[in-house]
């Protein structure tokens, strides 16, 4: 039976961070599917979603501030591994148990950082087997933050730190949540990749499902089931939407498709004709 692409699935909620994005982009060149979502979403959509893992990103607000956001509580009852980025990491540490405590610093970081493996975890398991390789026990980060976390919550171990934040890396193994002060999704972080990809496929257990192969074929699959037998108009203007997807149509329904040419006045010279 061919796999659904989309089940292996990872839910990201955006606590507003400029660089929110790229943690649906590294996750989706990882190869699995996912999806951003604001930080207030509800407990049912989550459950609709039926995640394999959640990811809280960073965000602006200070997490030491009244009524700043918060994830929502189900994120820590859905029984699904949870990496918190920056912020994410942040209120994490605060919703998550007792003890967990975070404090504006005097001391912003903000560029690169060498944060130092001083435990084990799952998270950096093979990362930190490949510097030790190199004789070295530390990552190359990216930093942007104000506040930190200065008390880890109970059953959370220091697993990484820097010089002016005490806790750049914690973990709970057993119940797989985890949390990073720096930026992993930016390419600045030197094992960026791989540890999101750690937390992904290892942890979370996803499978490589989302290919650009994969994607045409289950794109083609899908508008064969929904056009059947019937005809196709498009209106095509050339721009990349309409021309992507002209040709998904013509794979999928053949001769079912009629392209109509629509010329909106905003073509460079001569490109009319080239459509």
């Amino acid at each position: 039976m061919k796999k659904d692409i989309h089940q292996q699935r990872i839910l990201i909620l955006d606590f507003g961070s400029q660089v929110t994005q790229l943690i649906a982009r590294r996750v989706r060149e990882i190869g699995v599917y996912c999806e951003l979502w604001p930080w207030d979403v509800s407990e049912e959509k989550i459950k609709q979603f039926n995640p394999k893992g959640i990811i809280l990103s960073g965000g602006p607000e200070s997490t030491t501030e009244e009524n700043s956001p918060r994830a929502p509580e189900y994120v820590f009852n859905a029984g699904v591994p949870v990496l918190g980025i920056c912020y994410g990491m942040q209120t994490m540490a605060i919703q998550v148990g007792q003890g967990g405590q975070v404090t504006a610093s005097n001391q912003r970081e903000f560029g690169y950082a060498k944060v130092d493996i001083v435990a084990k975890s799952k998270l950096t398991e093979g990362i930190l087997d490949s510097i030790n390789d190199l004789g070295i026990d530390q990552l190359d980060v990216w930093m942007s933050h104000g506040d930190k976390v200065t008390s880890l919550p109970d059953e959370f171990t220091l697993i990484g730190q820097t010089e002016t934040c005490p806790f750049a890396i914690m973990a709970n193994d057993e119940k797989q949540f985890y949390g990073v002060q720096f930026h992993p999704e930016v390419t600045h972080t030197v094992k960026g990749l791989e540890l999101l990809q750690r937390f992904v496929i290892d942890i979370c257990q996803c499978e490589k499902l989302w290919t650009p192969s994969s994607i045409i074929t289950d794109a083609v699959a899908r508008i064969k089931e929904k056009v059947g037998n019937d005809k196709v108009l498009l209106g095509l203007s050339g721009g990349v939407d309409s021309s992507v997807t002209a040709l998904l149509l013509h794979q999928a329904i053949g001769d079912q498709l009629t392209c109509v040419f629509v010329d909106h006045g905003l073509l460079r010279l001569n490109e009319a004709k080239q459509v």
